[in-house]
């Protein structure tokens, strides 16, 4: 069976040229023959070579290695990858030397022997398999330590609301369809991008996130698809794009509604082709990834406005969910508060912290704007800001509210308890008078002269 693997032999002796194809035909996919040193480069632009094997003389009559020498540099610099056997008719230990010192893997001379040529070659292809496979790993590694963030895959609440949202859950993450994900911002949606994940049979293999809203345009193709080492000006190296990264994975797509129309067309490309060309090469590389996206934008109205493309908002929402905001999910605020006090008791070092029923219901009554990213900041304050083992609605600096736990009760009169009671009551039913007048068994106008009386 032929190796997948592309060689490339340059050589100006046409007979050699098709004598090395022939032989080494029967054992690799690819073999590309150049027989003038000028056209090697739009080959190396073409196609990434895993072995090229390199004469070292052109010019008639020339025995110094010298043109040899240059063009190795000249591939190692384009390509640092490819690994270089270098060719001549004449066995100077001296040319050998000084061509591994300029990156050449291993040396022949002519006439050869086939057995010891194909040993070469296949001790070269090898090593440079090893070697590309090692890189992939380093950057693919890279990139997991800039996605993973510490980020949860824990689905926490049992709310009517995300009872509706595990099902989906259960239901969806076994397939392969690709999933949107909606949501006001802070609600959790790479959270449940990654608890699909740990649920579907790619949960040994790895997730992958970017936030395409936090890429500058010029660097979308780069940061996606990946670039070869001097496609542009800053590209020092080979670099693996998150496509590739995520390849047997998922690939989480956050904030998919903020990409301009000329990206979302080449994202479009990649998803449906399932293959990625990075940026300066021509070479096509295959991906299997499995795309989650997200957003809190409204894409159908996009859509109607020519803002987002219509056939890669099918592409993505084969699936489609919507992570409801704090507010209408109070009953999970005491599990999530804590499960952040946990969290944060043991990164600050803050043990025996506990959150009282009375500040647990200042909680409940908060708006919540920044939905469970605003309540994990708040506990994570109140944390940092506590001076004893029970936490103090002030603690959290919610704006706007009152801190109920404290300075009410300073002074045990009947006007304190009774302006902590009206206070109390309109938070819990978010500011409603008649019901918080109802549980305080007082008329509306009783209300009313009491919220008067106390500034409410």
């Amino acid at each position: 069976m032929k190796k997948a693997g592309n060689i490339l032999i340059i050589d100006d002796d046409d007979y050699i040229l098709v004598s090395l194809k022939l032989l080494l035909e029967e054992y690799f996919e690819t073999v590309d023959t150049v027989n003038q040193p000028s056209k090697a480069a739009e080959y190396l632009k073409k196609k990434d070579y895993q072995v090229v094997l390199l004469d070292m003389n052109f010019s008639q009559g020339e025995t110094s290695g010298k043109e040899g020498l240059q063009l190795l540099k000249q591939i190692k610099s384009r390509n640092p990858n490819t690994s270089i056997i270098m060719m001549t008719a004449y066995g100077d230990v001296n040319i050998a030397v000084e061509a591994m010192k300029e990156g050449a893997t291993d040396f022949i001379t002519k006439p050869w022997q086939n057995e010891r040529l194909l040993a070469t070659v296949n001790t070269t292809f090898s090593l440079s398999e090893q070697h590309e496979q090692i890189n992939k790993l380093k950057s693919r590694q890279a990139l997991l330590t800039g996605s993973s963030s510490g980020s949860s895959t824990e689905m926490i609440g049992t709310s009517q609301a995300m009872r509706s949202v595990s099902r989906f859950i259960e239901k969806v993450a076994p397939t392969d369809a690709n999933i949107l994900i909606l949501g006001e911002n802070g609600t959790g949606k790479e959270v449940a991008a990654r608890a699909i994940h740990q649920a579907s049979l790619r949960r040994n293999e790895v997730f992958i996130s970017v936030d395409l809203g936090a890429i500058q345009e010029n660097l979308f193709e780069s940061e996606l698809f990946g670039h070869k080492k001097g496609a542009f000006t800053d590209a020092r190296e080979d670099r693996m794009g998150r496509f590739e990264a995520a390849s047997g994975g998922t690939l989480f797509l956050d904030e998919i509604g903020n990409l301009p129309l000329a990206q979302q067309s080449k994202l479009l490309t990649a998803i449906q082709s399932k293959k990625i060309t990075r940026v300066g090469s021509n070479t096509p590389v295959q991906t299997d990834v499995r795309i989650i996206s997200a957003t809190n934008r409204d894409l159908p109205v996009m859509v109607k406005a020519g803002e987002f493309r219509e056939d890669l908002f099918y592409r993505i929402n084969t699936m489609e969910v919507t992570l409801p905001p704090l507010r209408d999910r109070k009953t999970d605020i005491a599990a999530l508060a804590g499960h952040f006090l946990n969290l944060y008791s043991k990164k600050y070092q803050k043990d025996e912290l506990h959150i009282p029923d009375e500040v647990i219901d200042d909680l409940n009554g908060y708006d919540w704007r920044g939905n469970v990213r605003e309540l994990q900041h708040a506990v994570e304050r109140a944390v940092i800001m506590s001076e004893g083992p029970r936490l103090k609605t002030g603690d959290f600096n919610l704006s706007g509210s009152t801190d109920h736990s404290t300075a009410e009760f300073d002074n045990y009169n009947l006007e304190n308890l009774e302006a902590w009671a009206v206070r109390k009551a309109l938070l819990k039913h978010n500011g409603n008078v008649s019901h918080a007048a109802k549980e305080l068994g007082l008329s509306r106008g009783a209300m009313y002269r009491r919220m008067e009386k106390y500034g409410l």
